[in-house]
């Protein structure tokens, strides 16, 4: 007897390929049966009219230290996503968790917030991970922010050869440690200060692991093709795959810069690895300090900006930066000193900077996967990406524009980033593999988060199983806390 039949799917395998109803069984958390599954399970659920696909992969989250804060991810499970790709924008919780000091306990981005650190390489945080029994699986890149702060502060220098050296030696640790590779967030610090060639460097031992170069590039603007160029670049020296995180054109004035883009992405991608990720949202969000350190923001731009979590003051959460300036009766700039004082470190915007069309052009593209970008700050008006953003694919993108097929969809979402992160025995139907799946309604699926209301689960997802066990069933977390810290598998980035 199974452990788990789930009868009459329309099952999506996750390579592309159309719909086929089959049973699928599972057993020791693996798929041991894909069509006729005669043998009885110990439990059994009928999916007749419903969906069954392998669990999303969530390919550029910020859930370092929300694994450990909030076990549950339950924004993350409601969506389908049943592994995240945590360490991105580099920033992240480890290699070089002691050295780098209040960069990993203070970041926003990470969020550790309270939760003790007890670890100082990866594979304490692993085990970290681990012990506070999460609900999703989860695999991690080492952040160049992190280990540049370790090495040598909030310098705007080239590192010295010994400094460069320490760098190199925490990535070549983090790779034989299970990370998939490296990642960069270049408009941050102190990772701005960097040249190319420094993480040419750095990411040669991710080459020699076969792991990936994922960047928040320098420039996502009016320089967004030259930023293109030197992600390419680092990839082609260095000899390893490079994924471009968030792609997307900001600024009314670079609308439509994402053809172009992806049109050199697809003249590189003939001599080398390349792939993409994109959330489906015309806004972003980050820190308002990060924005105004780079000097970014004007009156013009303070328009875009809400606000989405301002520590301190809860009154302002959901207004835009000029309407915080007209309750203060300041300009704008001093108004945004004023936001940042106290806390400024922690308080999140939203940036409404980009365009449908720019989406819609970045989904229809074959090597452009999924990425929430959510920061996990449940407090105030996060961005409804953290809770929304893989549904809303299905829903807006797929069933009512069309955009791209519901099997296409799927690919992206699964098999894709599976090999290009590393995650074996994942992101397929097939027997042998891990019983990571989502059950769902494709006529009903539908994001429901709003900007005033960001903190709704989903519709349609009727149950998300995470290494065979049931996480989620009709809306009910079961708390099965299945999900696993993961390592880099070289040989499924194929």
């Amino acid at each position: 007897m199974f452990d788990l039949v789930i009868r009459n799917a329309a099952v999506l395998d996750g390579t592309g390929a159309p719909p086929r109803t089959a049973d699928v069984a599972i057993e020791d958390g693996r798929i041991v049966r894909v069509g006729e599954a005669r043998d009885g399970g110990a439990r059994e659920i009928d999916a007749t009219g419903l969906t069954l696909a392998p669990g999303f992969v969530d390919t550029h989250a910020h859930d370092d230290g929300a694994l450990l804060r909030y076990p549950g991810m339950e924004f993350k499970l409601a969506q389908g996503c049943t592994t995240v790709v945590a360490g991105n924008c580099g920033f992240s919780v480890a290699p070089a968790t002691r050295e780098a000091g209040r960069l990993v306990t203070g970041s926003a981005i990470l969020a550790i917030g309270g939760s003790p650190v007890t670890w100082t390489d990866l594979a304490g945080y692993l085990e970290a991970v681990d012990g506070r029994r999460p609900a999703v699986n989860a695999i991690m890149l080492a952040g160049h922010n992190t280990l540049r702060y370790a090495a040598m502060g909030n310098e705007q220098r080239p590192p010295a050869a010994e400094e460069q050296a320490r760098m190199r030696g925490w990535v070549e640790e983090a790779m034989a440690q299970g990370a998939c590779g490296l990642s960069t967030g270049l408009i941050y610090e102190p990772g701005r200060w960097c040249a190319t060639e420094e993480l040419i460097d750095l990411c040669r031992p991710v080459a020699a692991a076969k792991g990936v170069y994922a960047t928040h590039m320098r420039n996502e603007g009016d320089q967004l093709l030259d930023a293109v160029e030197e992600t390419l670049r680092i990839g082609r020296e260095a000899g390893c795959a490079v994924h471009i995180s968030h792609h997307k054109a900001t600024g009314k004035a670079n609308w439509g810069r994402v053809a172009a883009s992806l049109a050199r992405v697809d003249q590189a991608a003939g001599s080398q690895a390349v792939t993409l990720d994109m959330y489906p949202y015309i806004a972003g969000s980050t820190r308002l300090e990060a924005l105004y350190r780079i000097g970014r923001i004007d009156g013009e731009y303070a328009q875009a900006l809400r606000l989405a979590t301002v520590p301190g003051h809860p009154e302002w959460d959901g207004l835009r930066v000029t309407e915080v300036a007209d309750l203060l009766d300041l300009p704008v700039d001093q108004a945004v000193k004023r936001i940042l004082e106290g806390r400024g470190s922690e308080t999140l915007v939203i940036q409404f900077t980009m365009d449908e069309v720019d989406v819609e052009t970045n989904l229809r593209h074959p090597l452009v996967m999924v990425g929430s970008d959510g920061l996990p700050v449940l407090e105030g008006k996060p961005h409804p990406r953290l809770f929304g953003t893989f549904p809303r694919v299905l829903g807006r993108y797929v069933r009512e524009r069309g955009v791209l097929t519901l099997e296409e969809a799927v690919r992206r979402m699964t098999s894709l980033p599976a090999r290009v992160f590393g995650l074996a025995g994942r992101g397929v139907i097939t027997e042998g593999a891990w019983a990571d799946l989502v059950l769902f309604d494709p006529a009903t699926v539908a994001d429901t988060a709003t900007w005033d209301d960001p903190k709704r689960e989903p519709e349609g997802i009727a149950l998300v199983v995470v290494n065979g066990a049931v996480a989620l069933e009709n809306g009910r977390h079961t708390g099965a806390g299945s999900g696993r810290a993961l390592r880099y598998t070289p040989s499924a980035a194929t």
